[in-house]
């Protein structure tokens, strides 16, 4: 992977403001999910799910992040945070594969949202952060890096607290970064027991177009190991 991301071709698609969304947060369907479609809409402040036999493209109001200084970690998790490696990069396509399993709940991502993401990431704008356990992957996450904007896609554990720890070294890993921003599109209860928060779309694109300008953090720069430390 080379120090700065390969900007892909312009798209063909150009999609609506953000603030044209319904009360459901979509913008609108169709288009396509070539690099220069995705990277366009995640400048937008909008991200691609399924809808039905297209791709709908949202924007919710109120949008979930999870503030930096907000992370919330449990005396118990960050102890289990010292048995885990953690990988950038390592094994993108795994991470990916595993969010993907048709066999978990609310499954969305589809073979061609699969393959639309290899691609990004081989073109260095998608990332994984990945849990291993004596030489097996057992949780991580995977997003897209613009600047100091990281759009977290999805998250998956086979192991205890595996995905928390991962997202726990993403945090770590951008608070080097001035002004990241970390995408979390809605603020579930899951995410929110961690730190996330909801704030207006107004204030989210604003933040957003601020972020994407900065630089992008090292660690996205080239594959690497880390051993995080209990503090």
């Amino acid at each position: 992977m080379s120090d700065r991301p390969t900007e892909p071709p312009a798209s063909a698609w150009s999609f609506p403001p953000a603030t044209t969304a319904d009360e459901d947060g979509l913008v609108g369907a169709g288009a396509d999910l070539e690099p220069g479609t995705l990277l366009s809409a995640y400048r937008a402040g909008l991200f691609p799910m399924p809808l039905g036999d297209s791709v709908g493209w949202w924007s919710p109001d109120p949008r979930g992040i999870l503030p930096l200084s907000y992370l919330q970690v449990s005396r118990s998790l960050r102890r289990a945070c010292r048995r885990f490696d953690i990988r950038i990069d390592t094994a993108f396509d795994q991470v990916l594969e595993a969010c993907a399993d048709p066999a978990r709940p609310h499954g969305w991502i589809s073979d061609d949202m699969h393959d639309a993401y290899v691609q990004l990431h081989e073109l260095g704008w998608a990332h994984s952060v990945e849990s291993w356990l004596d030489g097996e992957l057992v949780g991580g996450l995977y997003g897209v890096a613009i600047g100091a904007f990281f759009a977290g896609e999805s998250m998956f554990h086979t192991h205890s607290d595996a995905s928390k720890v991962a997202l726990v070294a993403l945090v770590d890993a951008l608070k080097v970064t001035g002004g990241a921003l970390l995408d979390v599109q809605w603020a579930t209860d899951h995410l929110a027991g961690l730190g996330a928060v909801e704030i207006e779309r107004e204030a989210y694109l604003e933040l957003l177009a601020e972020a994407v300008t900065r630089p992008l953090p090292d660690i996205w720069r080239e594959p690497m190991v880390f051993r995080m430390l209990e503090d």
